[in-house]
């Protein structure tokens, strides 16, 4: 927009009143500005972003006002900020801004006085993120007479995105096929071999594009014979080892159950055979004892002494089936 307030000083910039650039790049805004004979005052350039609640005062960028410049706001924002022209007296006030960022995105204004000249030129600035690399899939297994959809994303990028499907080497998409470009998916009704090849899918936007490229097969669907012979096979393989299973299990569940009943009946024959040995002792000990008070002693030493019952009750046990029983 140019706005003459007088005749005289014009700003002849003509560019876009849009620039969109991509995040990261740089951009130079113009404000080329011709003085008339007539504009004898001092020059005074000034670059400052338009608020767009028009209670707020604008914000002042960079000026240049006898021959020096003045930046306002932070420094950092500074350093991103320069002149185009090395002396903007000369008839360029164009300015550069680098390392774009969408911090950047606003609407800037150019105002040049030389008294009694004054003009000013408007344009706005929108940074967008280019579009990464997009991921290409199909889905829907690849088999004729089924449908099949190719997809098509990318992870990041400013909206409005684009998606388009084309075909590689192969000439344009068969019929059948539709595609929408804003989900990015190319879908084919009924799979057949006219579709198979090498696809190539683009995401863009304003700023920039990306692209990802995909092969689409044409499978035969699988023999269904086939298909339920094996399921068969499978199936009785599968209740075969689930029987042989069991028989193991059961002959290792009995054999446990018979090696704890024999040693439980070994435990109680060991037991009963100590009882009846002990009894048989106490029985013959007390028979020896009667025995051995009945006899006399000759020279006043007695005959039937403690060795001669232990050999006694040898002699016991062995004429016995005690013995025999014990062990």
């Amino acid at each position: 927009i140019n706005l003459g307030y007088t005749q005289g000083l014009q700003v002849t910039s003509k560019g876009p009143q849009t620039i969109r650039k991509a995040e990261g790049e740089s951009v130079t805004l113009g404000c080329s500005y011709k003085p008339s004979p007539r504009d004898t005052g001092e020059l005074d350039i000034e670059w400052s972003v338009i608020s767009p609640d028009t209670t707020q005062k604008d914000q002042m960028l960079v000026s240049y006002t006898s021959g020096t410049k003045y930046f306002f706001g932070n420094h950092a924002f500074e350093k991103e900020l320069s002149f185009a022209a090395g002396d903007p007296s000369m008839g360029d006030a164009s300015l550069s801004i680098a390392l774009l960022s969408p911090a950047h995105t606003a609407t800037y204004q150019c105002k040049v006085k030389k008294a009694p000249g004054v003009d000013m030129h408007k344009m706005s600035l929108v940074v967008m993120a280019k579009p990464s690399v997009p991921k290409c899939w199909v889905e829907g297994g690849e088999l004729i007479g089924n449908p099949v959809s190719l997809h098509c994303k990318s992870a990041k990028g400013s909206t409005p995105l684009k998606y388009t499907w084309r075909r590689e080497r192969a000439g344009s998409i068969a019929d059948g096929a539709a595609q929408n470009s804003v989900t990015g998916e190319l879908k084919i009704s009924n799979h057949s071999e006219s579709f198979a090849g090498i696809y190539l899918c683009e995401a863009n936007n304003a700023v920039g594009v990306e692209s990802c490229t995909l092969n689409l097969k044409a499978n035969k669907p699988p023999n269904r014979a086939a298909v339920i012979v094996g399921t068969i096979v499978g199936s009785l393989l599968l209740i075969f080892i689930f029987l042989v299973f069991v028989v193991l299990l059961y002959w290792k569940l009995s054999s446990r159950r018979r090696y704890e009943k024999e040693f439980s009946n070994d435990i109680r024959y060991s037991a009963d055979a100590a009882v009846h040995f002990k009894m048989m002792m106490m029985e013959y000990k007390s028979q020896i004892s009667i025995k051995t008070k009945q006899e006399t002693c000759k020279y006043n030493k007695c005959i039937g002494g403690e060795n001669d019952m232990t050999l006694h009750v040898v002699t016991y046990l062995f004429s016995t089936r005690a013995f025999f029983f014990f062990f």
